[in-house]
């Protein structure tokens, strides 16, 4: 864990004396404060790059302290969203980070508002850039950030929330990233169940035996493939003392997606480990909620399984019974992931919650509409819809409403069974799926979120890995203002 040190003063040249790395952060001017520490530097800084100093608002820049330390200036203008603040600091932060400190000093300048904000997104970037996610080389000599030292601003909290939040999301990114040898639906239920005994979550899982015999046959239609009967659906469950509403987590978690009998060439398989990303952004925020006491009743689904090729492997055409009767023809097996949560959120909707949230890596077509900058969002409440894109606004992981209007399902009409899986089509299938999904809800308030930028390349916000733990911090925000 990060050690935050909090100086509420200005710094001192005492206390600069002693960093080696150290990053300034001011409020949008024309001009420089004489007695800005390193001012000279920065100047000749800004000359050589024939830089004005306001442009230090759009593009850091780093230099040598006299003591020898690096140090990296950047101003904050009031007027930008979180996610250009997020931006800005990650960039301002990285060269400081990339030489792998043990300490680094964050001095903020200026208002109360703007060093609390200056702070908090500092701290924050700090938080998820400094630790160490898995890599395996053979000489890996990485190191985390132990400390960070905070100068010019003290938040009451400690900052307890942003650090929840950094936990949620390195949790997130340290689950997605991990080889799928490495975290199988046993090795998975096994680190969820270690983190349920540390956290104080109460877990149960419904493992293939018993999913079978309770008829989750959309589930099992898709884990069966899978030479171990690994697979199953994990309940966590969080309850607060003052808590007035319980939210369900859904996520999707498949280890590895082969695509099936339907299978994937190798540069769409190459990658698959990461679609259990909806089960671990899921995840990091029960984490998160929990380090932050966060006042709320909180249930934690996880549908934890593999989509392989078999000879017990589902097929196009079969027809599979879902855990609460419907029937569902199958069209395409690489449209595994509405199928392991078709069931997930039938037992989590019989819950009766004030809504349910659920999370995953769903559909190509996602990534086609948006990109990787943007997730979307699909509701049946058009209240859930505001607060679900003010969430996005406020934490800076952006989110895009989608229309889930009800002709759309025509393309869902089987002539065999209650609905087909998807249509051979393909069009508008990040749609239709949503539509599908809303097949297993009971009406429940619910919210399905398509991750189409759980990776985007160069990082996105504060996170400067591909792999960036999106949907952690807007789910917390979304909590925190339903709490």
């Amino acid at each position: 864990m990060i050690k935050i040190v909090q100086n509420p003063s200005p710094v001192s040249d005492n206390a600069l004396a002693k960093a080696s790395h150290v990053l300034f952060v001011m409020p949008k001017a024309k001009s420089l404060a004489a007695n800005l520490p390193g001012v000279d530097t920065l100047r000749a800084r800004l000359a050589r790059r024939h830089m004005k100093p306001d442009e230090l608002a759009k593009s850091p820049l780093s230099g040598d302290l006299a003591p020898g330390a690096l140090a990296v200036w950047v101003m904050l203008d009031a007027k930008q969203s979180t996610f250009e603040r997020h931006t800005l600091m990650r960039k301002a932060l990285m060269p400081l980070l990339d030489e792998q400190p043990r300490e680094i000093a964050i001095v903020v300048i200026g208002g109360a508002e703007g060093c609390r904000l200056a702070a908090e997104a500092a701290i924050y970037a700090a938080l998820v850039n400094g630790a160490v996610l898995p890599q395996r080389k053979k000489k890996d000599a990485r190191r985390s950030l132990q400390k960070i030292t905070l100068h010019g601003y003290k938040a009451e909290d400690d900052f307890t929330l942003l650090r929840g939040q950094a936990a949620g999301n390195e949790l997130a990114r340290e689950l997605t990233m991990l080889p799928a040898n490495e975290l199988t639906p046993g090795l998975y239920r096994e680190r969820v169940s270690k983190l349920a005994k540390e956290n104080g979550w109460k877990c149960v899982e419904y493992d293939m035996k018993k999913l079978r015999k309770i008829g989750a046959g959309a589930f099992v239609a898709v884990a069966q493939g899978s030479s171990e009967d690994d697979a199953a659906i994990v309940h966590l469950r969080y309850r607060h003392p003052e808590a007035r509403k319980t939210i369900a987590l859904v996520g999707k978690g498949i280890c590895f997606d082969t695509g099936g009998h339907n299978l994937k060439p190798a540069r769409y398989m190459h990658g698959m480990h990461e679609d259990m990303n909806g089960s671990a952004v899921s995840l990091g925020i029960l984490l998160a909620a929990t380090r932050a006491n966060l006042p709320l009743n909180i249930d934690c689904w996880l549908a934890l399984a593999q989509n392989h090729i078999s000879p017990k492997a589902y097929k196009q055409n079969d027809v599979v019974t879902a855990l609460n009767g419907t029937t569902i023809e199958i069209i395409h097996t690489d449209a595994e992931g509405r199928m392991v949560l078709a069931d997930t959120l039938t037992l989590a909707a019989r819950e009766k919650p004030d809504l349910i949230v659920d999370f995953a890596t769903l559909t190509g077509s996602m990534a086609t509409a948006l990109g990787a900058r943007y997730s979307g969002i699909f509701s049946n409440r058009e209240k859930v819809v505001e607060q679900a894109v003010a969430a996005g606004k406020i934490s800076g992981e952006r989110v895009c409403a989608f229309p889930l209007d009800a002709d759309y399902e025509e393309g869902l009409e089987s002539q065999i069974a209650d609905i087909k899986q998807c249509s051979m089509e393909g069009e508008a299938d990040h749609i239709l799926a949503a539509r599908f999904l809303m097949r297993f809800i009971e009406d429940a308030p619910w919210l399905h979120v398509d991750l189409s930028a759980s990776n985007c390349k160069g990082g996105l916000g504060a996170v400067a890995s591909d792999v960036n733990g999106f949907g952690v911090g807007w789910g917390m925000a979304l909590l925190w203002g339903l709490k």
